[in-house]
């Protein structure tokens, strides 16, 4: 790996400092801040809704959990769309009350436009799912089954100093977001 990609993955590991139990909302920081949940949901406009479903659950293991329609008039009203309805796949990953909640979504009466995917330096916005992963090679082979590669065509450890014995490997979805994987290797 060049020194760039290093320091990126160093970054990314950095940044989900969850993953490596850098960081812990407490009960007085939600009670402060008037936080519910530690846990959030994600909302994600797709291009083709049954290709995501189906890419989030066979590669990386998420539950579809739901689905609802929601009113064009109630989506302008409070300034998501400009009056179209929509349709929601809700996908879940784990179980519980701090479950992780991805949403997806496809309009496809007006497609939205794809933004520059090529680095995730490429576009301002939400640029990256992290999934924190028990044994990466069990991660790499479901993922592989599915037809889906990491980037740098293997896990690639993470440097020692950053996080001793974890490995990231970033797969892109069927839009082209990326999708991290880390975690250790099993023994």
């Amino acid at each position: 790996m060049t020194k760039t990609t290093w320091q990126w993955a160093a970054a990314a590991v950095v940044m989900t400092g969850v993953a490596l139990g850098a960081y812990r909302v407490t009960a007085q920081t939600q009670a402060e801040t008037n936080i519910a949940s530690a846990t959030i949901d994600l909302g994600t406009v797709v291009s083709d809704a049954e290709k995501s479903v189906k890419w989030y659950r066979d590669v990386v293991g998420f539950e579809e959990v739901a689905t609802f329609d929601f009113p064009g008039d109630f989506a302008k009203q409070i300034g998501l769309t400009n009056s179209l309805p929509g349709h929601v796949h809700v996908m879940k990953l784990g179980s519980g009350p701090g479950a992780t909640g991805l949403k997806l979504m496809q309009f496809k009466t007006a497609p939205g436009a794809r933004v520059d995917q090529t680095f995730i330096h490429s576009s301002y916005g939400f640029r990256y799912l992290t999934i924190i992963v028990k044994d990466m090679p069990t991660a790499m082979a479901r993922a592989a089954k599915h037809g889906a590669k990491p980037l740098s065509g293997e896990a690639v450890a993470i440097p020692a100093d950053i996080a001793k014995g974890q490995y990231i490997a970033v797969l892109r979805d069927p839009d082209g977001n990326f999708v991290e994987l880390v975690g250790p290797k099993a023994e």
